[in-house]
């Protein structure tokens, strides 16, 4: 494991912090009301927003590209929240279930780590957000995510485990690290070394896509 790594959100860089607008809480609208294609919902925090980079450079930005390149008929709905925890995703999911979303690619569980919130409320919180996405008929995409190296192989071991054992239990889709071939290269991360350039998100929607494109 790298020592770079990583992770997401503003909320826990405190040297950041202040330099970085406040979170907004509202998931997006969908960009129109009248559009009948099947949504899939980008479901995160900062690394889903795609804070720091240019507009229309987030991973959902580049998301759609390619199913439209593919000629896949979906339309991602960006519902990332820069700073937010696996308790605030758990708070929002009723806004994502709302859209009505075919598939949700869910990406929370950084910030937990990084404030080295326990492990069993990790868990805890993505079980529930799994169950009532599940309740709502819509398809899964679990991101996994890891911790810094001076956070302690136990606690990094038992916080990688909760992606792992989650999907096993749900039978869900894995991507085993969502900034995989990113993190750590400083041609595609931003000053911060926390959340990737344009460039790096279009890798980011890459991995993505190939855990997505079976379920389209």
């Amino acid at each position: 494991m790298t020592p770079w790594l990583f992770i997401c959100c503003s909320r826990e860089q405190p040297k950041s912090d202040e330099h970085e607008p406040p979170p907004q809480r509202a998931t997006p609208a969908p960009t129109t009301a009248a559009d009948p294609r099947p949504v899939i919902v980008a479901f995160g925090d900062s690394l889903t927003a795609g804070l720091g980079a240019e507009p229309g450079e987030s991973y959902p930005d580049f998301l759609q590209k390619d199913l439209d390149q593919r000629g896949a008929k979906y339309r991602v709905v960006n519902a990332g929240v820069s700073g937010d925890t696996t308790t605030d995703g758990l708070e929002r999911v009723q806004t994502v279930i709302a859209l009505k979303p075919a598939t949700v690619i869910v990406e929370f569980g950084g910030n937990d780590g990084l404030r080295g919130l326990p492990v069993e409320t990790t868990r805890a919180n993505l079980n529930q957000i799994i169950q009532d996405l599940r309740k709502a008929g819509a398809k899964i995409v679990l991101a996994g995510m890891t911790l810094p190296p001076n956070y302690g192989p136990e606690y990094i071991h038992a916080f990688e485990a909760v992606y792992k054992d989650l999907a096993r239990q749900y039978r869900l889709p894995l991507i085993p690290f969502l900034l995989a071939g990113v993190g750590g290269n400083a041609a595609l991360m931003q000053r911060d070394g926390i959340h990737p350039t344009g460039e790096g998100n279009r890798k980011v929607a890459a991995n993505v896509m190939t855990v997505l494109a079976p379920l389209l």
